[in-house]
């Protein structure tokens, strides 16, 4: 049977293979065009083929069809413009090496132009437009909405309903009690914004019967129960013979993440893990007498389901938080605060040192917050307001902290959360509802004070930020109006419909919609002249969902360019359809609808 073409392609890079010097870099520009938007005969070898940097992709991110394709794909697929490369997590490559980095996905650009790439990190681990020069448009991947998250409980316990458990008949009780618990406990919300983590809460809810810790710290330790002590006995698994308990195995653990804080890195290699284990086996027989230092990591690595290898030879952590934790943990163990401290200001940290905050004992927790909010030599003025603002977020999570030590916190950081641009004021909402306590009365600013309060509030993603936006609702400016509106999808559909959509001032704004219950919500409303659709949704949807004779101005940020927008002549009275930059070519739109373009 004759083999399917590979016609394009997709790979993913991680920046750690660029900083470490495993990714491709040109050869010398001498004598060569390399730069300069051509590109070198691919018979010639430039470009490695076979046998490194592009050519490996395939096998790097373990395909299955690895090995199978023809002879030099990769380069004829990146040559002719056809392939889609995610260059994941820059956040992942060392702070002094992101530069290298850059360099690189330079240099790959310039060699193979005309491709389609994507480049992730953590919002503050780079600089504002940090590869603006290549061209790049820069984009916040926005966290799952409330919706997303009930509809990927849902998904998640239909398909629990075919795995090989004993507790089916008890899914939807699990099911109904998951999504009640999401809606009323705020710390299980802001931990449910990704497809993992989510993932993680409905296992974990089903582990425990439908009934799930409060808190982070009760929810990561409950976590870490599962997957470190019940996972395999009660699923009677015993792959390898080895037998730890919970302790030892958080311990190995624990060891082998603040390592990694230590040396500031987010994955590392398979020897250098076995030999952190064998530093620490002598101090925890209980594991050192179950075998060597390679089985004990080969069952941490299979058997726990904390810890992946994501190339051949390297190890990382699932989610970065259990890193956070565990490392945390440690460091709140050998009672490093001061290790703590010195290393707040950074971006990265910041998960850590908040769950040091509610991990810590009282004494360490007021001296922490003492010092996250006192000026400390050799700091810069952004990273002691970035250390202020930790403190604040840290509020929270505080176990036990003195009323006087809350309330020194609080008086030090009032001042602080002041945004001076939007981009600044949607940056704030990471702190939490503590940043709403900070903020002014919304009814005694100016416009253009309003709209940096309401874009800060609008980021705060838990229900008490609709209180505030409340606040904000009756304002005649354009520019407020559409923050609200444009804040529903963060929120509970329901109540900010009621509260905040129902009593904007449709005059010019685009109502916007992400999926189907909001635009039930809409109509529930009596539908609106002007929406905006920022999910992709059939043209039959939209006729379903929209109030028909209230639609005049339809504004689509993303379209299906197969679909046919003749369906949109269901809305007689709409005269304008309005194109996101990214939208493509459409077809088929009704006669007599102007057609207008972003950027056009």
């Amino acid at each position: 049977m004759p083999r399917a073409p590979l016609r394009s392609g997709r790979w993913t890079l991680r920046p750690s293979d660029c900083a470490a010097g495993r990714a491709w870099s040109p050869p010398s520009s001498s004598g060569s065009s390399y730069g300069k938007g051509r590109a070198p005969d691919s018979s010639s070898g430039a470009y490695g083929c076979p046998g490194s940097f592009p050519a490996e992709f395939l096998a790097a991110a373990h395909h299955p069809m690895a090995g199978s394709e023809p002879g030099c794909w990769a380069v004829r697929v990146l040559t002719s413009g056809r392939a889609l490369l995610l260059i994941d997590g820059i956040d992942e490559a060392p702070a002094e090496r992101r530069e290298l980095v850059r360099g690189q996905i330079d240099a790959l650009q310039r060699t193979f132009p005309g491709n389609r790439w994507v480049v992730t990190s953590r919002p503050t681990a780079v600089r504002e437009r940090w590869l603006a020069a290549q061209g790049f448009t820069e984009l916040t991947l926005a966290p799952m909405t409330r919706d997303q998250v009930s509809r990927f409980i849902r998904s998640w316990h239909a398909a629990a309903a075919s795995d090989p458990g004993t507790d089916h008949s008890r899914l939807p009780h699990y099911e109904r009690r998951l999504l009640h618990s999401v809606r009323l406990i705020r710390e299980l919300r802001g931990l449910a914004t990704n497809p993992l983590m989510c993932s993680l809460i409905c296992a974990l809810n089903r582990d425990r019967s439908g009934i799930l810790p409060r808190g982070r710290k009760a929810l990561y330790k409950a976590a870490l129960a599962m997957l470190l002590e019940r996972r395999d006995p009660e699923r009677e698994v015993d792959a390898d013979g080895i037998v730890i308990d919970r302790e030892a195995k958080e311990r190995l653990l624990q060891k082998l993440a603040h390592w990694m804080l230590l040396n500031d890195l987010t994955e590392v290699d398979r020897t250098t893990a076995v030999s952190i284990l064998d530093l620490y086996l002598p101090a925890i027989p209980s594991a050192g007498r179950q075998g060597t230092p390679e089985e004990l990591f080969d069952h941490l690595l299979h058997r726990t389901g904390l810890l992946r290898m994501p190339t051949p030879g390297v190890v990382d952590f699932v989610h970065r938080t259990f890193q956070d934790y565990l490392s945390a943990k440690e460091a709140v163990e050998r009672h490093d605060i001061r290790f703590l401290i010195n290393n707040a200001h950074r971006s990265d940290w910041d998960e850590v040192i908040r769950m040091a905050v509610s991990l810590a004992r009282p004494d360490e927790c007021a001296q922490m917050m003492e010092e996250l909010v006192s000026a400390r030599p050799g700091l810069t003025a952004a990273e002691a307001k970035y250390c202020k603002l930790l403190a604040s977020a840290c509020l929270e999570h505080a176990t036990e902290m003195s009323p006087e030590t809350r309330e020194m916190v609080r008086q030090r950081t009032r001042f602080i959360v002041q945004p001076d641009g939007l981009d600044s004021a949607r940056g704030l909402g990471w702190i939490g509802p503590i940043a709403l306590e900070l903020l002014p009365d919304p009814e005694k600013v100016f416009d253009d004070r309003a709209l940096l309060l309401a874009a800060t509030a609008a980021g705060v993603r838990d229900d008490a930020a609709i209180d505030y936006l409340v606040r904000l609702r009756d304002r005649r400016s354009l520019a407020v109006r559409a923050e609200l509106a444009g804040a529903w999808r963060r929120f509970d559909t329901e109540r900010y419909a009621e509260e905040v959509i129902a009593h904007l001032d449709p005059d010019d704004l685009y109502f916007t919609v992400t999926g189907p219950e909001e635009m039930a919500e809409l109509r529930r409303l009596g539908g609106r002249e002007r929406i905006q659709v920022a999910e992709l949704l059939t043209p039959g949807q939209l006729v379903e969902g929209l109030v028909a004779d209230r639609l005049t101005h339809l504004y689509l940020l993303v379209h299906d360019a197969r679909r046919d927008l003749g369906p949109l002549s269901a809305f007689p009275r709409l005269t304008t359809l309005r194109l996101g930059r990214h939208v493509g070519p459409v077809r088929g739109v009704p006669e007599g609808v102007r057609v207008e373009r972003d950027g056009a």
